[in-house]
């Protein structure tokens, strides 16, 4: 009797396990069913969709620079940003209160545009949160532990889709702008890609941060406007409309992230060139992972140093090196920590799912179609 492809299918449980990719050494056997003598399926044979992997096959890895590589990358900046800036609440918190402080004893005599922002440093008293050690002490004394993570659901929601949009988005402009330079002009211009990449990235972060960090900032710094996101944000949209997050984007928006890429790439490949005697994909991951902290921490610290005024600019008449140095330290700290720990974070997440660590070399450009 003959047998029907449908039962030839139902000897072999391929819904559940794909083929490995390697020739079998039984792929020319046969079986005998009923008298009839099948051939096995050769390894070219189209197979339906791979639901899991057989014990025996080797990890699948992700194509680099496909649909998968940057979703991963989106997924791996979602953890790297969002956890990090939630943990560190409670100096962001100190530092923006000591900001509003000091805005509050250089601005209060004078004529604010702004009444929603007059509002919010009348009510601060200039004699808090004079330094780091005092603000922690006012937090604690006030508003017990709890205090301490005050706006973290924003925290943590702004800042996994600045995270998202950032690393994501970045992978890709960098790889887009690669193709565009050409070979020879990529691996010349690596620098200006960097730049190019991250900034076409921080736009995009930053429209999908705005919103949230201004009601955070909000929350923080303003006693009594809301306890947190949920009645936050409609008491700052009723106030000021959606378009009122607009003045947070233009804040937002400056060159630290272009320094925390380009820096970051540029550390990672002179630590492997002249630090480490092995070629990045010949060390261990773990030794890899090392080096994208250690590039982050100190891309961190530049990053720090040139967003410091920018982050300073709110707070009026303190001269050109209180521009530049109030609060420095604690930023140093915290941002270079803050951005060590993203990147090494993003690369365990890109490690474990089978990626290479980033930094080293700017990506291949496509090859041109003659």
């Amino acid at each position: 009797m003959a047998v029907s492809e449908s039962s030839r299918n139902a000897l072999l449980p391929s819904f559940l396990f794909a083929a490995p990719a390697t020739a079998s050494p039984f792929a020319a056997a046969v079986a005998s069913v009923g008298g009839q003598t099948v051939a096995a399926p050769s390894a070219a044979a189209a197979r339906p969709a791979i639901w899991a992997r057989a014990p025996s096959e080797p990890g699948r890895r992700i194509e680099m620079y496909s649909p998968a590589f940057y979703a991963a990358c989106t997924a791996g900046g979602v953890a790297s940003c969002g956890l990090t800036h939630m943990t560190v609440t409670p100096l962001d918190l100190v530092k923006c209160n000591m900001q509003a402080t000091s805005c509050y004893r250089t601005c209060r005599y004078e004529l604010i545009a702004n009444e929603n922002f007059y509002c919010l440093i009348s009510r601060i008293d200039p004699a808090k949160y004079k330094s780091i050690s005092s603000g922690f002490g006012v937090l604690l004394k006030e508003q017990g532990p709890k205090g301490f993570f005050r706006g973290w659901v924003p925290t943590l929601l702004g800042y996994s889709a600045q995270g998202a949009c950032k690393f994501g988005f970045y992978e890709f402009f960098k790889k887009y702008y690669s193709d565009i330079a050409g070979p020879e002009y990529a691996a010349k211009y690596k620098t200006l890609i960097y730049l190019a990449g991250s900034a076409s990235a921080e736009v995009i972060a930053d429209i999908a941060l705005c919103s949230m960090e201004a009601v955070k900032v909000r929350v923080q710094t303003q006693p009594g406007f809301a306890r947190g996101l949920s009645d936050g944000l409609p008491k700052f949209v009723k106030a000021e409309g959606y378009s009122g997050t607009v003045q947070h984007l233009m804040v937002l928006l400056n060159a630290d992230t272009m320094m925390k890429f380009a820096s970051f790439e540029t550390v990672v490949e002179m630590i492997y060139k002249y630090a480490i005697p092995a070629p990045q994909n010949e060390c261990s991951k773990n030794l890899q992972l090392g080096v994208s902290f250690a590039g982050g921490y100190i891309a961190g610290v530049f990053c720090a140093i040139v967003s410091h005024p920018a982050d300073n600019l709110a707070v009026k008449k303190i001269g050109l090196v209180g521009l530049f140095m109030r609060g420095l330290p604690l930023r140093i700290v915290m941002i270079g920590t803050l951005t060590g720990s993203q990147w090494g974070i993003y690369d365990a997440f890109k490690v474990m799912v089978g990626l290479p660590t980033t930094g080293g070399a700017a990506p291949t450009p496509a090859a041109t179609k003659a």
